[in-house]
């Protein structure tokens, strides 16, 4: 371990709990958050093998890591894992998993594709984060939301995302202003292109060509995508107590294109 890692949450009781921790993005939350001093646990929706990968590099770093099976629209099933996972407390939260968004003009979307996107989105974050907040009031802890950067710039062809992660961001602020009375703060993250996460599935459907990513990068001021660890340095970051008076915000970690 790099002994120059901060050890944000050495000490803590209980666990870090990371919805969508098989993917590219939730995974590389998890093993920084473990790297950082804290016992993970994660969820995964089919890929198994992926999750115990995860828990390996978890295990790697001397923590304590657990993977455990979650489907969106489960509320029961939330419930109880949230239980589970916090029978010796949970001091954050983060929210990376979410559905595979088609990439499509909003005149192309059939409506009766809508609803079922928007449930994942919504319910996926609400199920666990519900749950959660007796477990956060007595940690006062800390509930960190990836979403993304096109809340704050619309892409085009990106509207189910923006318009589901929009809806997971007003559960946030909702929560950010009903909770912080408690001690819990609640912020987003919001990724702009990445080389890891939903990029990845959506240039293997064939969603995204070499065009649309020179496109992209054109309209990034760094003029680069980001990568993972550049997700997981922000989500970590705001979820530490040295972003201890920080709640209700939306981090872009976009290179600047929001701007």
């Amino acid at each position: 371990m790099d002994q120059n890692e901060p050890q944000d949450f050495a000490g803590l009781d209980g666990v870090a709990l990371v919805t969508g921790g098989s993917g590219g993005l939730g995974s590389a939350v998890a093993v920084m958050l473990a790297r950082r001093g804290a016992d993970v646990a994660i969820t995964y929706r089919n890929n198994a093998d992926r999750a115990a990968e995860v828990v390996a590099a978890i295990e790697a770093t001397g923590r304590r890591g657990s993977a455990h099976q979650l489907v969106a629209d489960d509320a029961e099933g939330a419930a109880a894992l949230v239980e589970e996972v916090s029978a010796d407390g949970l001091h954050t939260l983060v929210h990376a998993a979410g559905p595979l968004i088609p990439q499509r003009h909003l005149s192309r979307i059939n409506p009766g594709d809508l609803t079922p996107q928007m449930t994942d989105e919504i319910a996926g974050f609400f199920n666990v984060a519900q749950p959660a907040l007796p477990h956060l009031r007595r940690s006062k802890g800390s509930i960190v939301a990836i979403t993304t950067a096109a809340t704050r710039r619309f892409p085009v062809r990106d509207g189910l995302s923006a318009a589901g992660k929009g809806a997971v961001e007003q559960l946030c602020w909702g929560l950010a202003a009903e909770e912080g009375r408690f001690g819990i703060r609640v912020n987003c993250v919001g990724p702009g292109m990445t080389t890891a996460g939903m990029a990845q599935d959506l240039t293997a459907s064939g969603d995204l060509a070499e065009v649309d990513f020179a496109a992209a990068t054109a309209n990034i001021p760094l003029k680069r995508f980001g990568d993972a660890a550049d997700i997981a340095e922000a989500v970590c970051f705001l979820a530490s107590t040295r972003a201890g008076y920080i709640s209700g915000q939306h981090l872009a970690v976009d290179g600047g294109y929001g701007v």
